[in-house]
């Protein structure tokens, strides 16, 4: 499978990096006790700096909403899955368990500010690209509802679009029977190579901790736009 960045992406801007996990031979089950207590604490916290610091002012909040305007989305109608997530937190609203991937995935994203998804690779087909939506570009979303994403970057497979910083499809999402999977991190373009590879070989490690399995990391950018896994 390759997976590739759309060129055109990067006219937009240059400094654009996606980083992708990719796990095998993983157990997605229920979250140990430590997991679930480590994420409600770090919810808590949390919630405590919000009071003081408003969502859009933390860091990688704050510039994901600019890479959001500069492909020409509204960072105020359609927030990303990050901002999402921190202001439910700022109303108290925590997340709640769900399973393993799920939940890191959630914690990732709340640590690192950045929209994150996670996807089964036995539901994809062909290869996948990240690209730009348009019009017709959407999907049933894990939200409830069909989801447009013009002008909002996506992830599209041989069948179309399946994943977007903003919410992902019904149609990939990991559940306890995945075994592998690929995990897509739209990382600070502020962040150079050199601490995005941290950040996933961090994420990865725990991640396998907990799910078992292996893991490899690879990003996109203007320096590869195309990879094999």
């Amino acid at each position: 499978m390759n997976i590739s960045l759309n060129d055109s992406l990067l006219t937009i801007n240059n400094q654009l990096k996606i980083g992708i996990i990719h796990y095998t031979k993983i157990v997605v089950s229920e979250s140990p006790q430590m997991i679930k207590g480590r994420t409600q604490l770090y919810q808590e916290n949390l919630f405590l700096e919000l009071q003081e610091t408003p969502v859009t002012e933390r860091p990688g909040i704050n510039e994901w909403r600019k890479v959001w305007k500069s492909f020409g989305a509204d960072p105020n109608r359609y927030r990303h899955s990050a901002e999402s997530l921190m202001r439910r937190i700022g109303k108290q609203n925590y997340l709640t368990p769900f399973h393993s991937a799920v939940d890191l995935n959630n914690f990732f994203s709340l640590q690192y500010e950045i929209p994150i998804g996670i996807y089964d690779v036995a539901k994809l087909q062909g290869d996948i690209e990240i690209a730009l939506g348009d019009e017709e570009t959407g999907y049933e979303g894990l939200n409830g509802r069909y989801n447009s994403l013009k002008n909002i970057l996506y992830s599209k497979d041989a069948e179309g679009a399946f994943g977007s910083p903003f919410v992902d499809s019904v149609r990939t999402a990991v559940t306890e029977t995945t075994t592998e999977a690929i995990q897509i991190f739209y990382l600070r373009p502020s962040l150079d190579e050199n601490e995005c590879e941290q950040l996933l070989a961090t994420a990865g490690k725990m991640f396998t901790q907990i799910s078992g399995g292996d893991f490899t990391t690879s990003i996109l950018s203007k320096n590869k736009t195309v990879l094999s896994i």
